[in-house]
């Protein structure tokens, strides 16, 4: 059996990934890892997980396979090269770094090692983002994100929020991308108020947006091919137009909240590749090209 590790305990992991992993405990065996002791053994009191610890070198000295590493941006860097450096595979939320040659650095360490380095782009994973994904002859690709009247500083806002429809939608697109036009704006205090990133390849046309600004709380994708025009919005509904009709489907009712966000097929994804020596479920390139249009539009703060 498996050893997994999961380090950093706060908001992200007991929303999206502990109650999946309690889930799987007859095929992997889970070690939690924080700094709070206490938070600790209450949450695997909570799950029901056996193993418990405070540091990262004692998780390595666990035996672990692989690591779900949680814990704030600014430490991904130094955690994920002991870790790779150890043998151990990672996983580790979005964003990777906030430096694009970070990213690609421990990319080229993971390759080396010959071990999975995988980004939480968990939305590439949602069902409906799937669907998306199959439209032939893709033309357009826009995604948006709006928040109600949501105050962030606008760096920050960029890295946490706008990475991850500018990911979908170049996920989406299916071919390399050149940036065409960005810009972000800011109010006197710095907070992001709105960002655009829109770009060319070779057959299909993309734009993201994200307004922190709105009168709501949306996230709606679309891809406009040769054949059909489909549009998900909040991961939940499914639009489907063409000439002659237009459809609205919904995600079934039982469906888990954690299976229609794409955490839980991108935990399966990823511990089948780890389990089985397989294809990063996130591929490297990807998850670069993301990076760096999210590290343009930073620069674009600065200019």
């Amino acid at each position: 059996m498996l050893k997994i590790g999961v380090m950093g305990l706060g908001n992200i992991a007991q929303k999206a990934y502990l109650p999946v992993m309690a889930a799987m405990q007859d095929d992997y065996e889970w070690h939690l890892c924080t700094r709070n002791a206490a938070k600790g053994q209450h949450l695997a009191a909570k799950y029901g997980f056996t193993h418990v610890c405070q540091t990262l070198d004692e998780l390595i000295a666990s035996g672990v396979d692989a690591v779900f590493v949680h814990t704030p941006t600014a430490t991904h860097a130094a955690i994920i090269e002991q870790l790779l450096r150890a043998g151990v595979n990672v996983y580790v939320d979005k964003p990777v770094a906030t430096d694009p040659d970070v990213v690609a650095r421990l990319y080229a360490l993971a390759e080396e090692k010959h071990l999975l380095l995988t980004c939480g782009f968990n939305r590439r994973f949602a069902p409906n983002n799937v669907l998306l994904k199959q439209v032939a002859g893709k033309q357009m690709v826009t995604a948006e994100k709006s928040r109600q009247h949501t105050q962030q500083d606008a760096e920050f806002a960029l890295w946490d929020l706008m990475i991850h429809p500018l990911d979908t939608a170049l996920w989406l697109a299916s071919e390399s991308v050149t940036p065409i036009a960005l810009q972000v704006r800011t109010d006197t205090a710095g907070m992001l108020q709105q960002a655009y990133y829109v770009a060319d390849g070779e057959h299909v046309h993309v734009a993201v947006t994200v307004n922190m600004d709105a009168h709501a709380n949306l996230e709606q994708v679309t891809v406009q091919g040769v054949d059909e025009r489909l549009s998900s919005e909040d991961l939940l509904q499914l639009h489907r137009d063409d000439t002659a009709s237009s459809t609205l489907v919904h995600r079934p009712d039982w469906e888990p909240v954690l299976e229609t966000r794409g955490f839980a097929p991108l935990i399966r994804a990823f511990l089948q590749a780890v389990q089985n020596s397989g294809t990063n479920p996130v591929s490297p390139e990807s998850v670069l090209a993301s990076h760096r249009a999210c590290a343009a539009l930073v620069a674009e703060l600065t200019k």
